[in-house]
């Protein structure tokens, strides 16, 4: 006989998700990023996003307003992506070059994360693993410290580990200045303005809680990062 709370749990989540999960492009797509932009500077505006397949020019890239232009890299394990890695801009440039209606206020990179780990519990819900949906919706989401500086940014880090309440969590490095900002006073236009993430990915998170993939991997943005599939 199945569980039945665990049963009355699941379908409580599945119906609940089905409602608010935000179904995210494909890692590898152009589009993953163009949301990301979307999501984090609350606009409908669609940037021109190029995606990278290696990390030197990843690493070079800088956002622009005008054009709109965005950059993204993703990071695999094998043949798994587990990262993808977006530059895009920050909302009060946005507003500032297009007008206040093109842009709302700005989010963060761990509401993207919660985001992912959301369609993550509800995938495997739909593929009928329901304890796998409920490890996945004990993951804690890290409100990770934002980077004020580029090499903090493209710094090693490791996106889970096993914390002390013996739970997975989740990190979601990141990069953020305003462009009205003081910062402004001392750093050049194209260092300000921008919102820089790296992101787990749903295929990342649903591995973790089905166990195929171990927490505590450390990842890097030097030149011979995996950023093409591994056969």
């Amino acid at each position: 006989m199945p569980n039945k709370t665990l049963v009355l749990s699941t379908l409580i989540l599945f119906f609940s998700l089905s409602v608010n999960a935000q179904v995210l492009p494909q890692p590898d797509s152009e589009e993953f990023c163009q949301v990301i932009q979307q999501i984090l500077a609350n606009t409908e505006m669609v940037s021109n996003n190029t995606v990278f397949d290696n990390m030197p020019e990843y690493r070079s890239s800088k956002p622009s307003v005008d054009p709109l232009n965005t950059y993204q890299v993703v990071t695999y394990d094998g043949v798994m992506p587990i990262v993808v890695s977006c530059k895009v801009k920050a909302a009060d440039h946005i507003q500032l070059t297009y007008g206040e209606d093109k842009a709302g206020s700005q989010e963060f990179c761990p509401k993207v994360t919660r985001l992912i780990q959301a369609q993550a519990v509800l995938e495997l819900s739909r593929e009928g693993l329901a304890e796998a949906s409920a490890k996945a919706k004990s993951f804690v989401i890290e409100d990770t410290e934002v980077s004020i500086t580029g090499s903090g940014y493209l710094s090693d880090f490791q996106p889970s580990y096993i914390g002390d309440d013996g739970l997975i969590h989740i990190v979601t490095p990141g990069l953020h200045h305003d462009w009205d900002t003081w910062w402004g006073l001392i750093m050049p236009d194209k260092f300000i303005g921008q919102t820089y993430c790296h992101l787990p990915t749903v295929q990342y998170m649903k591995s973790l809680a089905l166990g195929a993939t171990e927490p505590g991997a450390t990842l890097t943005t030097t030149e011979d990062a995996p950023t093409k599939p591994q056969s």
